[in-house]
């Protein structure tokens, strides 16, 4: 809209227009306000009545809740208002008229289910809190990218629609692709694993995921979006150094460009982690977790870690912190194992007080050893030739990790339900809108 003010940008003095949604009408008798919001802010439409066309002032007070206007008129200091000024319109514009029954409240006055604000998404975001967390997201996904830059690493785009799963044929959803059978990602793990292998070295991903878990929980997506990176010519200690760095980043990103969202939620103290995180090994985990007691049961050697026990572990420690060394029948294929140890893996989780977020380690690239990791998960390695021929013409170690947008935001902003940190989440229940 040609020569349209944000209301944040207006001044006292001035003849404006401003264009929004009618967030609130207050009739006061002889005089009215009508509180336009845009997304910046808010800003007071002051109607006298007596001293106004009365078309205007029809037109101005008449239209409903959430309707798109456009206002113009002089900008005047009025100590009273919510902002400080006032605008006196000389011309309303209804852009779009809302109906007068909203399936929710966009005010927040009235509160709504969760379950009805996904299915209204796009009036859910225009409180100010929820619009907050997606600012927040996109300040995130900001900070990550400069910090990958800043270590040398390229953005990369690797596809979605795959012959083979990353990690075989489970929890996988398969499409129609030209009369063949054909499957939506569950990770670009291999995709990027032969990106080291070229001359770009050292790379990331930020892009979408699926998988076909039946899961129904507070915690779990079918489409979620991760952040990925895979560096040739490191160990897996200096990629969980790139792998703090990126969520300190994003910590750190937030704490300096977010201090309104933040407000909005509550968070008055927001602080980045600056300590270096722990690492311990999946051994020192365990006996740490037991020591709890907590637990029913005690684990053992061997033992994933079920959610009570990753809250035991989290509470105990208290920060985020890294678990290394797991055991190789935990992890998949592609990680590598001590050679001294071929029990063992170079495996790591980074993990919140919360729950797990970044899997990662360091990869195996001697072509024996991959093929003979496939077979010993019950994988046939000639289904993943476009990989593994690639492992004969000279791959370098490398190592590289993955953790996922919604659960870094969900962790941060200590969100209920990761759906929150989504803006259209897909799960077992939920495929529109």
């Amino acid at each position: 809209m040609e020569n349209r003010t944000h209301a944040a940008d207006v001044a006292a003095g001035e003849t404006a227009t401003v264009a929004g949604w009618v967030h609130e009408i207050r009739d006061l008798g002889g005089i009215a306000f009508l509180i336009l919001r845009d997304k910046t802010g808010k800003l007071q439409i002051k109607f006298e009545k007596d001293e106004m066309d009365d078309d205007l002032v029809e037109t101005g007070l008449g239209v409903h809740r959430e309707s798109v206007v456009a206002v113009t008129g002089a900008v005047e200091e009025e100590p009273r208002a919510p902002t400080g000024l006032e605008m006196v319109p000389d011309s309303v514009d209804v852009l779009a008229e809302a109906d007068p029954e909203l399936p929710l409240d966009p005010s927040g006055k009235v509160d709504a289910e969760l379950p009805t604000r996904l299915n209204n998404r796009t009036l859910d975001l225009r409180k100010p809190e929820v619009k907050a967390i997606f600012e927040i997201r996109a300040e995130i996904l900001r900070s990550v990218r400069e910090y990958f830059r800043s270590v040398g690493s390229t953005e990369i785009n690797t596809p979605k629609i795959v012959a083979t799963g990353t990690e075989g044929g489970t929890e996988l959803f398969p499409i129609t692709y030209f009369g063949k059978e054909a499957f939506m990602n569950q990770s670009p793990q291999l995709f990027k694993q032969l990106m080291v292998g070229s001359g770009l070295e050292r790379v990331f991903e930020i892009g979408p995921i699926f998988r076909a878990e039946e899961h129904n929980t507070p915690r779990h997506l079918n489409e979620a979006t991760m952040i990925d990176f895979e560096s040739a010519f490191v160990d897996h200690h200096e990629a969980m150094d790139v792998c703090e760095g990126t969520l300190k980043a994003a910590y750190e990103g937030v704490a300096e460009n977010c201090q309104e969202q933040l407000e909005l939620l509550g968070y008055d103290d927001f602080e980045a982690p600056s300590d270096d995180f722990p690492r311990l090994t999946y051994e020192e985990a365990i006996e740490r977790i037991n020591a709890t007691g907590e637990l029913d049961t005690q684990l053992v050697w061997g033992d994933d870690l079920s959610t009570e026990a990753e809250k035991a572990l989290g509470d105990d420690v208290g920060g985020h912190y890294f678990i290394t060394d797991w055991p190789s029948e935990i992890k998949p294929f592609y990680i590598q194992d001590y050679d001294d140890d071929p029990q063992l893996s170079k495996g790591f989780d980074l993990m919140h007080p919360r729950m797990e977020l970044v899997s990662g380690g360091q990869r195996e690239h001697r072509y024996d050893e991959l093929v003979a990791g496939f077979e010993q998960q019950g994988l046939d390695p000639e289904q993943f030739d476009y990989y593994t021929r690639m492992f004969k013409y000279g791959m370098p170690p490398h190592a590289g990790w993955a953790y996922g947008v919604e659960r870094l935001v969900m962790t941060m902003l200590d969100l209920d339900n990761i759906r929150e940190a989504v803006l259209f989440p897909r799960d077992r229940q939920r495929l529109s809108p």
